[in-house]
């Protein structure tokens, strides 16, 4: 009889904002399956450390490329294609053998996370349970300590790839707004979010919640770099008592 594959949200990156329902199951895991970079151990490995038993099995999921082939590229889809390919047969074997797999994720496994490349093509060939996690943006968020709406504001989350135009007619049409996916798009968003004439609100955060976490006004941020795991936020200024 089949097992069951998990996609467990971890949250942002603070280890104690994992929920009580993803804890328990990984700390039962038989097996825990993760991404990484090759040759890295994972920010999801590293935030559910603590958590994993000591015998438990692990399959690290290595990414093909990273930042080496632009997203643009047909050759970006096809490698990821059958990068994914190869990783639901992973787990396919552990479950047509009676085990579950725990498959770690960082944020929530259906906000612009892998999981949810695992999971469109498991779900018609084995049980597939998702639990929720914090999303990354609002550890982000928090970490300004600033509300991103008010009111009635309505709030955008847009990926860093679209181009500079949508970006700041987006921006600009938005209550508030959350930029995700920056890495090498950063000077691109930052120039969409001045088109706009939002730079007075934006802020930029990186690693939110975890202990190297960064937050700083969008205009005090002196360079381009920008990690995997950063945002730029504009927060509403709406409607309030």
């Amino acid at each position: 009889m089949s097992a069951t594959v998990y996609g467990i949200g971890l949250g942002p990156g603070d280890p104690e904002l994992i929920s009580v329902k993803a804890a328990r199951l990984i700390a039962r895991a038989e097996i825990v399956a993760y991404f990484c970079k090759a040759g890295t151990r994972g920010n999801a490995r590293t935030i559910a450390s603590d958590l994993i038993r000591s015998d438990a099995r692990e399959i690290a999921m290595e990414y093909p490329m990273t930042t080496e082939v632009a997203v643009g590229d047909p050759a970006y889809n096809g490698a990821l294609a059958e990068f994914y390919e190869r990783c639901v047969e992973q787990l396919l074997a552990q479950v047509n053998a009676g085990t579950d797999v725990m498959v770690l994720c960082e944020g929530d496994p259906f906000l612009y996370g892998s999981f949810m490349h695992l999971h469109a093509r498991l779900v018609d060939r084995a049980p597939v349970v998702v639990v929720p996690g914090i999303p990354g943006m609002s550890g982000c968020w928090t970490a300004t300590d600033v509300p991103i709406t008010w009111g009635d504001d309505v709030l955008t989350v847009l990926p860093g790839t679209l181009d500079e135009a949508t970006l700041a007619e987006k921006i600009g049409a938005s209550d508030a707004s959350v930029i995700m996916k920056l890495g090498r798009n950063f000077a691109k968003v930052r120039r969409a979010v001045e088109a706009a004439g939002l730079m007075d609100r934006a802020w930029y955060v990186e690693r939110g919640t975890m202990p190297d976490q960064k937050v700083v006004r969008l205009t005090d941020k002196q360079d381009e770099a920008a990690p995997y795991f950063s945002m730029i936020l504009v927060p509403g200024n709406g409607r309030r008592p």
